[in-house]
């Protein structure tokens, strides 16, 4: 298991150093990596720049927020012990997507604390889902249920911003779909401060996430508390998820796919999971939004469509599974 751990571990990084080379040099502007180093360096080559200040956001974007929403997907299943969570199918991403559009509407010169705004959002639609799920204990179906009418009401809210001003016509659509077109280093610099804080806390909590494997009762005989825990982890993972939703838009199931690919691979221990989970999210939206962007140039197809379009299937097939495992 170890030698499959570092192998795993090995070939997620090198497929996404080589997919983010390729991304850098890849689109309407073509240049070689060297023309690239060396525009970067001296400044000197026109194309270099516009790649610089237009392709290089989007890139480093992708490579955060896909991170983050892997990584909250898997707090998210370790917290409701539900291998179905994802904060784009439960209603996280759209309830943190409706107040951050609130948010940047009403208090516009507030942009760089906009991920806080799409927090409260998360977090509220997070604790709808909590409630109204709860019935002695956190059924994973009727959790999924919860979350589509959840999506729904707050997705319908934002939509409703559709016909207050162009301003915020622009901010819904930047938060409700992912093309993560002009993108600006000022965005960079939001999701790499907020991305960073919220992978690092959900590192610090991997203990906390194998903990809560075992029953609630086992948690207690060893000292550990279960509701502190369980809100520990769920507000980080809502705190990841909406850094994503503000700066990259909602991107649904990376927090599907990349929990169930990282578990086969490296295993259930959430010390090896959290990380590779980040890796292999990061690599999956730069692939996603890589594709989007050439596979149709110079049109484009969002990341959002690429990963509904993979995970839509992915998620047929895990209720398909559970059906065939309970019996059914």
């Amino acid at each position: 298991m170890k030698i499959k751990r570092i192998v795993s571990f090995l070939c997620v990084i090198i497929l996404l150093i080589g997919v983010a080379g390729f991304s850098a040099v890849t689109g309407s502007i073509d240049v070689n990596i060297g023309e690239l180093v060396k525009g970067l360096i001296t400044g000197a080559n026109d194309d270099v720049q516009v790649i610089k200040d237009l392709r290089l956001p989007r890139l480093i974007i992708s490579l955060f927020a896909g991170a983050a929403l892997a990584v909250s997907g898997v707090l998210l299943q370790a917290v409701m012990r539900n291998p179905l969570a994802d904060a784009g199918i439960i209603g996280i991403s759209s309830g943190a997507g409706f107040t951050w559009v609130l948010g940047v509407s009403v208090f516009p010169t507030l942009y760089f604390w906009s991920p806080l705004f799409a927090f409260c959002g998360g977090a509220l639609a997070c604790l709808l889902v909590y409630s109204f799920s709860w019935n002695s204990g956190l059924n994973p179906m009727r959790i999924i249920l919860v979350g589509v009418a959840i999506n729904a009401i707050f997705s319908g809210l934002s939509e409703t911003f559709n016909y207050r001003g162009s301003y915020t016509v622009t901010s819904v659509t930047s938060a409700t779909t992912s093309t993560l077109t002009m993108k600006t280093w000022g965005d960079v610099e939001i999701i790499t401060i907020f991305g960073s804080i919220g992978l690092i806390l959900a590192f610090l909590l991997f203990s906390s996430c194998n903990l809560l494997a075992l029953q609630d009762k086992t948690v207690r005989n060893l000292g550990g508390s279960v509701i502190r825990s369980r809100l520990f982890i769920s507000s980080v993972a809502v705190l990841l998820a909406a850094i994503a939703t503000a700066i990259a838009g909602m991107i649904a199931f990376i927090g599907l796919l990349i929990p169930h690919i990282s578990r086969q691979l490296v295993g259930t221990d959430h010390k090896v999971l959290i990380p590779f989970s980040a890796l292999a999210g990061a690599l999956l939206l730069l692939v996603a939004d890589t594709v989007g962007r050439t596979i149709i140039a110079p049109n484009e197809i969002p990341a959002s469509i690429i990963m509904s379009i993979i995970g839509g299937p992915f998620l047929i097939f895990l209720l398909r599974r559970r059906d065939l495992t309970n019996g059914n």
